[in-house]
């Protein structure tokens, strides 16, 4: 967004606005509505900011003129380095591209699908309770990946080994047996990404 006057230098402040509202309310208000989400009187200014975001290809118009938000405007920033647990990096080595979230841990959405983790079997290989798991649908998988698999009629979430020549699923804590199938051993889908929110 241009940065040539002080109303367009605060378009970034108004996005941010903007998308912390379609959080809460999945919709963009009506002018009226958004001079008290941007903190100005004029409908003419909401107009005018909506206007250069929409150049800008945050928002885009419907057929019949309503604003919606476009891929980039639910897109994240994702620092070009990583962040040290010990000391901290300056700001200016932490800025890098934008990222939808969705795209960066979904190839085929048609083929994906979200499981909710329950227990602390898989806690070694850094699954907790609670966290979502991101599976992609498919029947073949490799010794070492973590799957959602059907055993004897039930779904477990394990990685798959090996023994004697024979399918198994191993846990990732000690304190839980190999399941080793009695009857037939399916697989679901390979676990390809992990979700997990930390509350306040």
């Amino acid at each position: 967004m241009s940065e040539t006057n002080p109303a367009q230098s605060r378009d970034a402040e108004y996005l941010a606005k903007l998308q912390d509202y379609y959080a809460d309310w999945k919709s963009i208000p009506s002018y009226a509505a958004l001079c008290d989400v941007f903190g100005i009187a004029s409908k003419s200014w909401v107009k005018a900011i909506l206007d250069r975001l929409g150049e800008a290809g945050f928002l885009e118009r419907t057929p019949d003129g309503m604003w919606i938000p476009t891929r980039q405007f639910f897109a994240r920033p994702l620092a070009e380095s990583s962040v040290p647990a010990g000391m901290p990096v300056t700001v200016s080595e932490t800025q890098g591209e934008y990222f939808v979230i969705d795209e960066m841990l979904i190839d085929t959405p048609s083929k994906t699908t979200l499981v909710t983790v329950k227990g602390d079997s898989m806690m070694g290989a850094g699954i907790h309770d609670g966290d979502v798991a991101v599976v992609e649908k498919r029947n073949l998988a490799n010794v070492g990946d973590i799957v959602v698999a059907i055993v004897d009629n039930e779904f477990t979430l394990k990685t798959l080994d090996k023994e004697r020549g024979k399918y198994v699923l191993r846990p990732e804590n000690p304190a839980y047996p190999v399941i080793r199938p009695q009857g037939t051993l399916e697989i679901f889908g390979v676990l390809v990404g992990l979700i997990r929110k930390y509350r306040k």
